[in-house]
Formats: C-alpha cells, sequence, structure tokens
C-alpha cells in the first residue's frame, strides 16, 4: 500500500499555529513541563514502586494482592499516559535527557520506547485512522475497528467481549508485537528508523531486566503460581487502562475514517482538518481523569500539538476551539467519560453489523 497524501496546509492551519506560538510568546511560556507535572511523576512512581515492593515482600492476603495488581496496573498505564508519553513526543522537559529518560519508563514496564515512537509519533500521528496505515486501528482478527476492515461473523458480538480483548494488550505488546517490529523493521508498511547499536543493546538489556524483575524475581518471592495470577491481573488491568483511554479518542460515532481517493494516494483534507475530524476529546471538565490520563482526554489538543506538554491543554483548548468556530472547523467532544464509552460500544456494535 502507498501512503497517502495530504492537501496542502490551509490557512486555517496556519493561523492555529501563529495563535498557539502567540499565547506562549506573550506569556513568556515554556511549552513542555514544569514543577506540577514533575512532582505528579514522582509521586506516581513512587506508588508504583511501593505496590509492587508490598506485593514481593510483604505477601498480602490474596484478596489484597488481587486489588494490588491492578492498582500497579493502573499506575502502570498512568506513567505511561504522563510519564512516558510526554517524555517520548519531547514534550515533558525542556532538557532532551529529560525527555530521553521519562521516555524510557516505559521500558522499564516490558515495552521499548524506540518502537513505539514510530507506531504512535511517526505513524498513529500522521495518518490517524487511516485503515492499513495505522496501526492503532489493527486489532484484526478480533476487532473490526474501521469500516474498511473485513467484517468477520464473530464481530457480531464485539461489542461484548472488547474489553477482553483490550485486556490482552499490554501481553501482546510486550511479548510479541515488540519482537515482531524488531524482526520485520515495519510498523505495519512503514520502516522503522535504523537502529544503531546502543538501540539494540538498549531494546535486549531492557527485555531482560523487565523479565528479572516482573517474572523471575517475584517467582523466586512468591511462588510460580502467585506470580502467574498476580502478572496476568497486572496486564489485563494495564491494557484495558490503556486501550480504552485511546480508543475512546478515535474509535466513535463522530469520527471518520477516511480512505484515499481512487487513486490511492490523495486525501480530501489538510493534516489539520484530518486531525479534527478522526479525533474527539471526552470529560475535559473532570479534573481528576485529566490528572491521571496525562491529558489524553484533551486529544484534539494532543493531535493538533503533539510537542506541548499535556499541562497547557486545558488553556490552549480554548484558542483551538475558537480558531475552528471562525473556520468552521469540526471540534469533536463528549461532554462526560461515560458518553465517549457508550459512542465507542456503538461504533463496536455498528461495526459488528451485516
Amino acid at each position: 500500500m502507498t501512503k497517502p497524501k495530504f492537501k496542502k496546509s490551509t490557512p486555517f492551519h496556519q493561523v492555529l499555529k501563529s495563535r498557539i506560538h502567540g499565547y506562549f510568546n506573550e506569556r513568556n511560556l515554556e511549552q513542555t513541563g514544569n514543577i506540577h507535572l514533575y512532582t505528579k511523576a514522582i509521586l506516581l512512581t513512587t506508588a508504583f514502586i511501593g505496590v509492587y515492593l508490598h506485593l514481593l515482600l510483604g505477601t498480602p492476603h490474596w484478596a489484597i494482592a488481587i486489588v494490588e495488581c491492578i492498582l500497579m496496573g493502573s499506575l502502570a498505564a498512568s506513567i505511561g499516559f504522563n510519564v512516558m508519553h510526554d517524555g517520548a513526543h519531547g514534550s515533558f522537559s525542556r532538557h532532551q535527557w529529560v525527555n530521553n529518560l521519562a521516555g524510557m519508563s516505559i521500558n522499564f514496564l516490558g515495552a521499548n520506547v524506540f518502537m513505539w515512537k514510530t507506531k504512535h509519533n511517526v505513524v498513529h500521528h500522521t495518518y490517524t485512522n487511516i485503515e492499513g496505515v495505522d496501526d492503532d486501528m489493527n486489532a484484526r482478527p478480533f476487532l473490526r475497528l474501521c469500516p474498511a476492515q473485513k467484517r468477520y461473523k464473530m464481530h457480531r458480538f464485539q461489542h461484548y467481549y472488547f474489553l477482553l480483548t483490550y485486556s490482552l494488550l499490554y501481553h501482546y505488546w510486550v511479548f510479541v508485537t515488540d519482537y515482531k517490529k524488531y524482526v520485520t523493521r515495519r510498523v505495519g508498511i512503514t520502516p522503522i528508523a535504523r537502529m544503531k547499536v546502543k538501540d539494540h543493546l538498549s531494546f535486549w538489556a531492557f527485555k531482560v531486566i523487565h523479565a528479572l524483575l516482573f517474572i523471575a524475581l517475584p517467582i523466586f518471592m512468591v511462588g510460580f503460581l502467585p506470580w502467574l495470577v498476580g502478572f496476568l491481573v497486572f496486564g489485563f488491568a494495564t491494557g484495558i487502562c490503556l486501550s480504552v483511554i485511546f480508543q475512546m479518542a478515535h474509535s466513535v460515532e463522530e469520527t471518520i475514517f477516511p480512505l484515499p481517493e481512487i487513486n490511492g494516494i490523495k486525501l480530501e483534507d489538510d493534516w489539520a482538518t484530518h486531525q479534527l475530524r478522526t479525533t474527539t476529546n471526552f470529560a475535559t471538565k473532570n479534573k481528576l481523569l485529566t490528572w491521571l490520563v496525562g491529558g489524553l482526554n484533551f486529544q484534539v489538543e494532543h493531535h493538533l500539538f503533539p510537542k506541548v506538554s499535556h499541562i497547557h491543554y486545558p488553556a490552549i483548548s480554548k484558542i483551538i476551539k475558537e480558531v475552528c468556530n471562525e473556520y468552521k472547523v469540526p471540534y469533536l467532544e463528549h461532554a462526560k467519560l461515560s458518553h465517549a464509552f457508550a459512542s465507542h460500544v456503538h461504533h463496536l456494535k455498528n461495526l459488528g453489523k451485516a
């Protein structure tokens, strides 16, 4: 498949960039994170380590251990949303070495930031919701996430079992897709960047570290069966948190799933308009949710300005809404988390029909 091309940048996009840049320049603000983000990163990381050590050394009752494994999975997802995500986008800090360190938090959790940058920063942020290119739309054969994908009979029930599929994401990511990308040197149809020696060493070293911290050491400390149950529960919780938050931003009834024109190359919109038509916000007035998911409920702002830290999204969302109103470009959002979740379920149900 040939990668599609967008129309040339429009006045709408130019005005949007100008006003956002003006917002930061007028206030003499950095677009990156600040003390609030760094404090949150420390709190989330400390909480994760604390729960991990308590499970390993405290030998809690099995019922408490299950709850703590769910909590640890939620914290792992929150670290991914808040620390790794901003770091990998270069928006955590104005110092690149700090961004690199923040991005590498995903390596300790078993995945690989080098592979993730191609999958997310390069592919998903450019070709959002385009079947055959955006790898985030690929949950085949279990789920049909967009109209262009082949429908199987089991998809009639996907709005019932989708959370089960999402629960497998973390384990599948860590133990299958990372290695697949490493061997094939591709994310879907997109080649990954050339890996240097240090990238190869980092890939394998962190896979070993993860195996030691989350497999070998726990088995030694608590035994095989308790570890297996705990590790599965931890992974299920992480996978559901990650998948639901990201899918509610793109795989809903209101977003579009554009296909290139007949020649297979040209798209209907310019890049900025494409992002607005394929992305939706949800529950942006819920401050606790915003804190926990690293502002990814402000997905519109993130897709338009990925190098701006999520701590600025509530402020710049007002500017983006104004420009969208001026140029009659849609700005999609759900007022509540429950509304976005319901829209995702309805989207899956509709795609499951013949």
